[in-house]
């Protein structure tokens, strides 16, 4: 499941009898492989279960997904979850547009439910004009439809097809002009940019193997012909993207290693001659954007961990022509754009928005007046008068406006109608101490007044990794949570982006225990401040994120009652070996255990390894699927394989597997609140309460 449909959880809480499931799970064979690593006797009990294609291994996921769904169905309640998910997730929505040659491109789909339609306006307030109906491409629920490049001139789209839920996915291409699909595709791969000539006579791309690394292509549109430009050299552990200037002329290309480190370099397609590099051997990120035909804004932790912006001229490119036009400050830049001439930098203040314009060649600056207290980003280009300006809060749906940069003010594109009286909620804001006196952030959101009982049912969620902020966006978990007298909770644990390059970097490789700590002590805090209690805390967390719930589980089972596990990395000694997945750059962020240095704390930690038999452990639901193609879903499957024989608890361990879907989505918004309610609805039983 997609990041946005991870955000759509949601939890009702009230008093009422725990209906238990006592029914034993299928267990499985046990057959030992044992080896030496680093001089380090290693057990694995499961090690056929590696194997998704084996008979065995199927016929044991359909009896574990008969048992969880045994298991759910008997619990109460989830069609009063359904129902209040789906008033607050399904409602007409209109994406932010993209604006391209004076028009406007943006998804949209309909309360009626079905999938996204590409769409386009001649002016903002014109009819929607439908490009691409995903029906009218698959009749299957699990095949997505988005934008994936939009030429300068807004003749021409290029579309993916995901089929689902992969990472991976075939480009196609409409030829707006003609109102005809161009006679050529890109196959089905994993592809990280695609911008069209201004000319009209071709394309750059970039596709990644999980073998060879990215590879950067020019395509001509003319004869079909391919050309290899760049990323002979480049590894499977690096990501490759390009940028074309305005007119053409230069091509820009960025190389990135893992989450903490990017370079630089440039290719002149007027002059010709090899690709030159820009910026390379320096241990920060640089990220890019244009400001003129050969002129670039470059936002970077060089010498700044909580960022800096400087200008660089391509025809002068080297370092002593640099200069710096937006200082590092207190807060840190989280994101920024070119438009209209100046610039427009977005910070993270104490894990809010802040926006500020300043001159291109820096200066004063003057704040961007937001509509509240949330997270907002304002995009657009550099010749381009109008921006687009998105804003949330926990309490409010995303809406859109179209920024006028010369008189800074916004007219609504869209906000979603939805059944919410958000004067009755507040967020707070709460700091707390890690194990190492570090201090940490947490968002609480719940009802204006509440009164701290020591029994609220609290869900706390966490990320903590590959420098991604866990901001204040809207949450239909949170606000329904808050509506039933609970506490929804995000902890800003290290190894995100909240703090700039310090806080990311405290909480990976080496430093990752830290991020659990975070997590851990947030969970403490919630406890020794009256708000709840073990028996009524549940967790959450996806990805990344179900590392941590694994870590959080393993390392403190007597904390929390209930655990959701969605997609998860688990196994982190064994990780290196998955040769199905598509991101070995993670190695970059977690550590490589066929290291000896880097195995050393990858083993004190790897939740597979930590599990101990006859323990107590809390209930807990993983969740994985066979079109995750970015985290390997062995790891949850053998996870659920060994809690099941090792807990002494009495509470349930729930496998979810889905045969048709994975990390990027795969299922239709209606098949998704299905699964959700009924997820939801276990942690809800295991927290004895009920939704009303």
């Amino acid at each position: 499941m997609d990041m946005t449909a991870i955000g759509i959880w949601l939890a009702l809480l009230s008093t009422a009898a725990s209906a238990q499931v006592h029914s034993r799970p299928p267990l499985a064979r046990i057959a030992p492989q044992r080896e030496i690593l680093h001089g380090v006797a290693l057990t694995d009990p499961y090690p056929w279960l590696d194997d998704l294609a084996s008979e065995e291994t199927r016929a044991w996921l359909q009896e574990q997904n008969a048992h969880s769904e045994a298991a759910l169905g008997r619990i109460p309640g989830r069609h009063i979850l359904r129902d209040r998910l789906a008033r607050l997730a399904v409602h007409d929505s209109v994406s932010a547009p993209t604006i391209a040659g004076g028009k406007f491109f943006f998804e949209k789909r309909s309360a009626g439910g079905g999938r996204p339609l590409l769409c386009m306006r001649e002016k903002p307030d014109g009819p929607d004009v439908v490009l691409i109906d995903p029906s009218s491409v698959s009749p299957d629920p699990s095949v997505a439809v988005q934008f994936f490049s939009i030429a300068q001139d807004g003749r021409r789209i290029a579309y993916s097809v995901r089929e689902g839920g992969r990472d991976e996915v075939a480009i196609r291409f409409l030829d707006i002009a003609l109102s005809r699909t161009l006679p050529f595709s890109l196959p089905t791969g994993l592809y990280s940019r695609l911008v069209f000539e201004p000319s009209g006579d071709g394309f750059y791309f970039v596709r990644r193997s999980r073998s060879e690394g990215s590879r950067l292509y020019r395509h001509s549109l003319k004869d079909g012909a391919e050309r290899l430009l760049f990323g002979q050299d480049t590894t499977p552990d690096q990501f490759v993207s390009a940028d074309l200037s305005s007119d053409g002329r230069i091509l820009l290309i960025a190389v990135q290693h893992g989450w903490a480190r990017s370079e630089l370099f440039f290719l002149d397609l007027e002059h010709g001659g090899p690709v030159r590099p820009l910026i390379t051997g320096i241990d920060a990120l640089f990220f890019p954007t244009w400001s003129g035909p050969h002129s670039l804004i470059v936002q970077t932790s060089w010498k700044a961990p909580n960022r800096r912006l400087i200008a660089i001229d391509l025809l002068h490119p080297g370092q002593d022509h640099w200069t710096e036009v937006v200082p590092e400050s207190a807060s840190v830049i989280q994101d920024f754009d070119v438009i209209g001439g100046a610039l427009w930098v977005g910070y993270l203040k104490d894990v809010h928005s802040e926006i500020r314009r300043f001159p291109l060649t820096g200066g004063p600056s003057a704040v961007v007046p937001l509509p509240g207290i949330g997270m907002a980003r304002l995009r657009g280009e550099w010749d381009h008068p109008v921006g687009v300006l998105t804003y949330t809060s926990f309490t409010e749906p995303s809406a859109v406006y179209l920024f006028h940069t010369e008189k800074g003010s916004r007219d609504l594109w869209f906000r979603p109608d939805i059944p919410l009286d958000n004067t009755a909620l507040e967020t707070r804001q709460v700091w707390f101490q890690s194990k190492d006196g570090t201090r940490v952030p947490m968002f609480l959101v719940h009802k204006k007044g509440l009164r701290r009982d020591r029994n609220r049912p609290v869900l706390l969620y966490g990320y903590g990794g590959f420098n991604v902020p866990q901001t204040p966006g809207f949450r239909p978990t949170a606000v329904a949570w808050a509506e039933q007298g609970g506490v929804f909770a995000l902890a800003n644990i290290r190894g995100g982006g909240e703090f700039g390059e310090r806080w990311h970097r405290g909480g990976m490789l080496a430093n990752k225990q830290n991020a659990f700590d975070d997590f851990i002590a947030a969970a403490e805090w919630l406890i020794r401040s009256g708000y709840t209690t073990p028996s009524r805390l549940a967790i959450q967390g996806a990805s990344n994120g179900g590392l941590l719930m694994g870590a959080a589980l393993t390392q403190r089972p007597d904390l929390f009652r209930a655990v959701l596990c969605e997609y998860p990395d688990l196994d982190m000694i064994r990780y290196y070996r998955y040769t199905g997945n598509n991101n070995p750059p993670a190695l970059l962020e977690y550590g490589d255990a066929s290291k000896p240095a880097e195995f050393a704390f990858l083993r004190r930690y790897s939740p597979y390894e930590n599990v101990r038999p006859k323990t107590s452990y809390p209930a807990v639901l993983l969740v994985t699927g066979d079109g995750d193609t970015r985290v390997p879903p062995q790891q949850a499957i053998k996870m659920a394989a060994k809690l099941q024989a090792a807990s002494t608890s009495g509470r349930p361990v729930l496998l979810s597997f889905n045969f048709k879907s994975g990390h990027a989505g795969g299922r239709s918004i209606e098949q998704a609140i299905d699964a959700i309610a009924a997820r939801l609805a276990f942690l809800l039983d295991q927290l004895g309460v009920a939704p009303q």
